[in-house]
């Protein structure tokens, strides 16, 4: 009777102690389930936080990087100009603020811009103008072969396509260059450069050209592709030799069938040959430009206009890296087909202070001769970035 009782009692305690502990088996499962939904909670937040720090790594990467802009470049010059000369007014300008802004787009492919204000102050009335100088692809075919589509500078002379302030002397551009070819010279169209051997190329460009009126001035003809007519393309190729370190040697031709765009009852065709040459040896440096306009039209001719030339040559020395030094003689005549005393003669020397090698301040003195009868000098200031 003891037995069975004391066994009943083992078997009421088991199944008491059974039930307490399914029940306690019950909440645990509960408290791990909660546990498990907590954690898989923290763990998506995990994931979340690693996706933005990601994110923001990136993102301050493509700021450090460049990101999007990585492949662009922006640079640009300027130039502020006194002069005093006889006979006129002294005068102070800021002759040109310009930017640059180009873009890689590939290897290959390539965009090049400058946008220029002249004169400080544009608008009616107003001294300056907004000019687009240069916008255009360019595009390597090979490694011999290099093409270009858009609005670009003409491929002619010295500083038609290199005119910074630190990389020329002279406060003011030579007058052969600006009078005669006429630097600075754009137009749109599409160019090639070849390079036939190393130290040899080839440039060629089929563009919009000049429109002259009734006076045949040839600067005055810069349509500046605005609106340009374009009725008469114009045809210009250029060789160059580079081979020997320290020399330059180019030649350009361009050929226009009518300058005037039809506005004339006769045509007027028109030629230009440029040729120049650079040599350098270590600090001492010349430069020599010949330039001729030839226009075929009897308005031209009766003008004395349809011969019109310049030529100079300019010696300079570095004499440190700050200091340099320059002597040019000029001569040009825009009305050299006549029997008159038209044409302008040029002496000048003076001397370029590099505050660094991309800011400069200039010095010059002028005597001009022959047609012009004055003399004056000039100040200026420069850079490029």
């Amino acid at each position: 009777m003891k037995k069975t009782l004391i066994a009943s009692a083992l078997v009421g305690l088991f199944a008491a102690n059974t039930a307490i502990a399914n029940e306690e088996t019950t909440e645990l499962r509960k408290v791990i389930a909660e546990q498990q939904k907590v954690l898989s909670q923290l763990e998506k937040r995990l994931d979340e936080t690693e996706q933005k720090l990601e994110a923001t790594a990136d993102s301050v990467e493509a700021t450090t990087s460049g990101g999007m802009f990585a492949n662009t470049t922006i640079g640009g010059y300027g130039e502020l100009h006194y002069n005093n000369y006889d006979n006129s007014d002294a005068k102070i300008d800021f002759h040109r603020f310009v930017l640059f802004v180009n873009h890689e787009f590939s290897d290959s492919v390539r965009f090049f811009s400058e946008l220029e204000l002249e004169h400080s102050l544009a608008g009616d009335g107003k001294p300056g103008e907004v000019e687009l100088e240069q916008a255009y692809v360019e595009i390597d075919i090979n490694d011999a072969l290099t093409t270009k589509v858009g609005l670009f500078l003409i491929p002619v002379g010295i500083i038609n396509e290199t005119h910074e302030p630190p990389t020329f002397y002279g406060v003011e551009r030579n007058p052969v260059e600006k009078n005669i070819i006429p630097a600075t010279w754009w137009e749109a169209g599409a160019g090639f450069n070849y390079q036939i051997a190393a130290g040899l190329a080839l440039d060629a460009a089929v563009t919009s050209g000049l429109e002259v009126d009734e006076s045949f001035s040839i600067r005055g003809g810069r349509q500046k592709v605005a609106s340009a007519k374009a009725e008469d393309l114009a045809y210009t190729g250029r060789i160059k030799y580079t081979a020997i370190p320290g020399l330059e040697l180019a030649a350009t031709l361009q050929y226009q069938e009518d300058v005037a765009q039809g506005a004339m009852v006769e045509t007027a065709s028109a030629t230009l040959v440029e040729a120049h040459g650079i040599y350098q040896v270590e600090d001492f440096s010349v430069r020599a430009l010949y330039a001729r306009w030839d226009i075929d039209n009897q308005d031209a001719i009766d003008l004395g206009r349809d011969e019109q030339t310049g030529w100079y040559i300019e010696p300079s020395y570095r004499v440190n890296e700050k200091v340099g030094v320059f002597a040019r003689y000029a001569e040009y005549d825009n009305n050299a087909g006549n029997s008159d005393d038209t044409n302008v003669e040029s002496s000048s020397f003076g001397l370029n202070y590099y505050i660094h090698e991309n800011v400069v301040l200039k010095a010059d003195y002028e005597d001009l001769g022959g047609a012009k009868d004055s003399k004056g000098f000039n100040l200026g200031f420069g850079y490029q970035f």
